[in-house]
Parts: structure tokens; C-alpha cells; sequence
């Protein structure tokens, strides 16, 4: 379990991260999000003890993670596919890691089968692509086989299927029991990743809870989508009903009626209609709607 206990990081008069306080727990994948500048990168370099905390405490099972004198062994982490020496083949870069914390040799050729760049291995790292450079990082964070794992943007870089293949580890290990943060912009992604969010914005939290209370927590009525050639009177017929409309061209967006009772009022008015579409809330709109006051950000702080 990754514990962090009002933890704030400021440079000089620049304040990052502000009394944040949340739990990440095994079993599950949990999303950190912010906008650009919210302090997530900075928050993940001070669980894996790169930055020192101004104030606050994290810890990784009860320790500070720099107390951990073989670490890969108990957290896993991708913060930058990039941090590479790119002269390195991929097979001696994982093998000084697995040297470094001690972990068996048989482990490299293991995790570059499980990331799918055996055919790879003995190529240098700079002829690899950004998607090819994520999975090689996301097998540096898998050698240790540790119970913690920690991932910033992994999906940068990956194509359709790189992408589908990140889902089904990061779940996959989440039901071995390990404890899974991914800080991640792609909304899309979360939704069919996580089962908890942390989000937070200017270095404050947010929320930090599940996935489907806080996108039920962002206001998430849903509306209906009606495309017709005669919007003037369905929009009459709607508003006068109680519902809101909102009108671009033949496109009537509808909130405060079902899509049975749009299509009912249209049946019996004779409106002709080319769509009717349901649109449920989604975790960007949530997203969007809370972080609304945190999306600026001064020069120096934190992606």
C-alpha cells in the first residue's frame, strides 16, 4: 500500500505539491490525474525518494522507499521511457539493473518475452521507437517482480494494440494483488483501466476515490443527441416539456429528457428524426467540470 500523509514539495517560492493525503491499495489499478502543471510527476519522484518532500511523509509498505536497499525488488516504475543510454543494447541495460538489485539474469530474457521485444533485445535502445521504448521501460519496472508498481504516461508513444496490451498487464497484475498507480492524461483509457482515481490540481487534492463516484461526483446527468430537419419546433416541443436544448445546426443536444420521451414527443408531432443518440456522462466530462479552476500553472512547476 503507497500511503501519502500531507506531503508538499515547494522550489524556492513555487509550491508543487500541498498537503496531499491519500492511500493507493493492492487489488487495484488506481488513476492519478491532474492537468499539466497539477504536480503528479513530482509526487511519483517523491514516492521513489528522487525529490525530498519540503513536508509530509510517503511510504511504499509502511517504509519510505529510499530504505529499501534493493528497491526494484519492491516497487517498479516507468517515469521516462527516454532515461535510457541509448548506445545500450536492451538485454545489458535490463541486465545492470538485475545485477544492481540483485535479481536473477533469467529475469531479462522473461520480462523483454512478456513486453514483446525478444526479436528486439539485441538491438541499441536508440534505433528503438517511443512505443518500443515504453515497453522496455515497462520491463525495467516488471523485473523485480515487485508487489508495487508505479507508471507515468506508459501509453505515450504505443499504437492500437500497444495500448489494448497495457490494459490487460495493468489489470492482470492488479488481480495478482499488487498495487497499481498510473498517472495517465487519456481519459478514455482510464475509464476502461482503473477502479480508483486520484486526482488532484495545483498540488492539491482533488478527489481520491472510485471511479464511478467521481464520475457520478462531476455532475453527470447525460443528455441526448437528436439530429432533425425541423429542430425549430422539436426544440419548442422539448423546452415547453421542461427539458434544456442546445442547438447547433440539425443537432439538437437535450438534457432533462430521456431518449423515450424525446422520440415519444416526436412520434406525436410527426417530427421526423435521422438520430437519436444517449450520451452518459463520462469521466472527461467529470474531469473537465473539477479541475476547471486548476488547468493554469506558473513557468517551473511541475508537468
Amino acid at each position: 500500500m503507497i500511503e501519502v500523509k500531507e506531503l508538499t514539495k515547494r522550489y524556492g517560492r513555487t509550491t508543487a505539491v500541498k498537503d496531499l493525503t491519500f492511500t493507493v491499495r493492492p487489488g487495484r489499478v488506481t488513476g492519478f490525474l491532474g492537468p499539466n502543471g497539477a504536480g503528479k510527476s513530482t509526487t511519483l519522484r517523491m514516492m521513489l525518494g528522487l525529490h525530498t518532500p519540503t513536508s509530509g511523509t510517503v511510504t511504499v509498505g509502511g517504509r519510505p522507499f529510499r530504505d529499501r536497499p534493493r528497491g526494484l525488488r519492491h516497487v517498479g516504475a516507468l517515469l521516462d521511457a527516454g532515461e535510457v543510454h541509448r548506445g545500450r543494447r536492451a538485454t545489458a541495460h535490463l541486465a545492470a539493473l538485475a545485477r544492481s538489485n540483485r535479481i536473477p539474469r533469467a529475469r531479462v530474457a522473461e520480462v523483454l518475452d512478456q513486453v514483446g521485444l525478444t526479436g528486439a533485445a539485441r538491438r541499441r535502445i536508440g534505433g528503438y521507437s517511443l512505443g518500443m521504448r515504453q515497453r522496455l521501460g515497462i520491463a525495467g519496472a516488471l523485473l523485480g517482480d515487485p508487489p508495487v508498481l508505479l507508471f507515468d504516461e506508459p501509453l505515450n508513444g504505443l499504437d492500437p494494440e500497444g495500448v489494448k496490451w497495457v490494459r490487460g498487464l495493468f489489470r492482470g497484475l492488479a488481480e495478482q494483488g499488487r498495487t497499481v498507480l498510473v498517472s495517465s492524461h487519456l481519459m478514455s483509457e482510464m475509464e476502461h483501466t482503473a477502479d480508483d482515481l486520484v486526482v488532484i490540481g495545483r498540488g492539491e487534492l482533488i478527489a481520491a476515490e472510485s471511479l464511478s463516484a467521481f464520475a457520478a461526483r462531476g455532475g453527470g446527468a447525460g443528455s441526448v443527441i437528436v439530429r432533425t430537419p425541423d429542430g425549430a419546433r422539436l426544440t419548442a416541443l422539448l423546452t415547453a416539456d421542461g427539458a434544456a436544448v442546445r442547438a447547433d445546426g440539425d443537432r439538437l443536444t437535450v438534457t432533462g429528457a430521456d431518449a423515450g420521451r424525446v422520440a415519444a414527443l416526436a412520434l406525436d408531432h410527426r417530427i421526423l428524426l435521422s438520430e437519436i443518440t444517449t450520451r452518459t456522462a463520462s469521466l472527461e466530462d467529470a474531469f473537465m467540470r473539477l479541475t476547471a479552476d486548476s488547468v493554469e500553472f506558473a513557468a517551473g512547476e511541475d508537468r
